[in-house]
């Protein structure tokens, strides 16, 4: 039976040379217990950059694939890190007006 999303971590990394995704079971203890992991050639990046958004894609895929089959589970949130020299954060503030003086997803 598949595990609940509830009860799991998952993270993914995109490298230049691999895509690695692990799966991790949350314990009532709130340590981790490793449940699956997927590893794919990572394809259609440069030095950090997409260069090819379907073959990065196809790479995620895959990574994806292994990591549910190992851990017997739908991956459908991930926690990822985004770096690089290219990458830049700007503080800002802004104001948005809302109906009603309520905020709905």
């Amino acid at each position: 039976m598949a595990k609940e999303y509830k009860d799991l971590v998952v993270g993914l990394d995109i490298g230049t040379a691999k895509v690695m995704v692990v799966v991790a079971e949350v314990m009532p203890d709130g340590m981790l217990k490793l449940a699956g992991l997927g590893v794919a050639p990572s394809n259609g990046l440069k030095r950090g950059v997409v260069v090819n958004i379907d073959a990065t894609v196809q790479s995620i895929q895959q990574a994806l694939k292994e990591a549910e089959l190992m851990a017997d589970c739908k991956i459908t949130r991930v926690y990822t890190g985004i770096t690089g020299a290219h990458i830049r954060g700007i503080n800002s503030s802004g104001m948005v007006a809302v109906k009603d003086k309520e905020v709905t997803p």
